[in-house]
């Protein structure tokens, strides 16, 4: 669905966190930046893929990436998601989906038949200066991490 690609600026963000915090793309310059999209927080899917971040949070961290989600769930949801799965990074709310069309992950979906707007699964690898490094449009969830990584080799 993302019309950005490998190669391309990375949209200059600014959100919010569970806790009230802000963040800016700018927070991340001489680091790489996994953002990850997804639909809901203690959805299948979507917790597979966040759990799988989590698990190789520290294989990530020595490669030098740091991590955000990002879904449209409120703040006390996405507290509630990681005090469960004990996650060490932050999830960004988006409820009214700014970054997510910044990012062109919103959009028309199917499922089950119907047809309705979402998040379509999608993770961006920021470089140190501020490019899209890698584009994950099939994400596979149970191994998302192993994906990133394997990327990488």
């Amino acid at each position: 669905m993302t019309t950005l690609k490998e190669g391309d600026k990375a949209p200059k963000f600014q959100a919010i966190d569970q806790n009230g915090k802000e963040w800016k793309l700018g927070d991340f310059k001489g680091k790489k930046l996994i953002l990850f999209f997804y639909p809901a927080d203690n959805t299948p899917g979507c917790t597979n893929a966040a759990c799988s971040l989590s698990d190789a949070y520290k294989d990530l961290k020595k490669k030098g990436f740091e991590m955000m989600g990002v879904s449209p769930d409120s703040a006390k949801k996405h507290q509630n998601f990681i005090k469960k799965y004990n996650f060490p990074f932050n999830l960004i709310v988006d409820a009214e989906h700014e970054l997510m069309d910044q990012f062109g992950v919103w959009g028309p979906k199917k499922f089950m038949g119907r047809e309705y707007d979402g998040v379509h699964r999608t993770t961006f690898i920021i470089d140190e200066k501020g490019k899209l490094e890698r584009v994950f449009t099939k994400v596979v969830t149970k191994t998302h991490a192993e994906q990133i990584l394997e990327s990488y080799n």
